[in-house]
């Protein structure tokens, strides 16, 4: 598997514009959900750890859809962000501004999006090193939120995670997001539903200016 650098991974994800994010009840129905993702024309996918034997459901995805960018969510610490480099993780995403995340992603090369819902969570994952913030929960901050911290620190790269959903995302990006994480409401149910909606947010996205 070729390795990605870190920058090469955010643009992949700006281009992509969505983070599809992946949590179920084991890693055989995570992967289904992942390359359901995938066929929707949605690459770059999000495997939760909160999903049991997620680190096999990366690993399989890594192998079965080389055109993907594959990537760990809910990354809480070192052990973890470990576990999923070894996995074949190209990023880490966590709700959380954790340092040992930050940093042991970064020593093995990965974009790391810590998550953060304050100006001082944000400056702080910046001074960390973070290669995009994680904007979490967002729907409960709200557009208008963002859109004042955005103008407060337009150094910030934000992906508003956690209540976006299918039909609110492109107003996330019209606001200046980098990109968004949708879950469950890109996720839910069979992988034919997966990849139906995954078509659609797809066609949303690319017409978004």
């Amino acid at each position: 598997m070729t390795a990605m650098r870190r920058w090469t991974t955010c643009a992949a994800i700006a281009k992509a514009r969505c983070i599809g994010i992946v949590r179920a009840g084991s890693a055989a129905e995570a992967t289904s959900a992942g390359r359901a993702l995938v066929a929707g024309g949605l690459t770059i996918v999000e495997v939760a750890y909160t999903t049991p034997g997620a680190s096999s459901a990366i690993s399989a995805l890594r192998s079965e859809c080389p055109d993907a960018v594959v990537g760990a969510g809910t990354v809480l610490d070192a052990a973890a962000a470990f576990a999923a480099v070894t996995a074949g993780a190209q990023f880490l995403v966590s709700p959380v501004v954790a340092e040992e995340v930050l940093r042991t992603g970064h020593r093995y090369g990965l974009a790391v999006l810590p998550g953060a819902c304050t100006a001082t969570e944000m400056n702080l994952a910046m001074e960390l090193g973070a290669d995009m913030v994680k904007l979490f929960p967002s729907g409960a901050l709200g557009l208008e939120f963002m859109r004042s911290v955005a103008a407060a620190m337009p150094q910030v790269p934000f992906v508003p995670t956690g209540g976006v959903t299918t039909e609110n995302a492109p107003h996330w990006l019209e606001a200046g997001a980098v990109a968004v994480g949708i879950g469950g409401s890109l996720t839910r149910g069979d992988p034919a539903g997966i990849q139906e909606r995954a078509e659609q947010l797809a066609a949303r996205l690319r017409a978004v200016a």
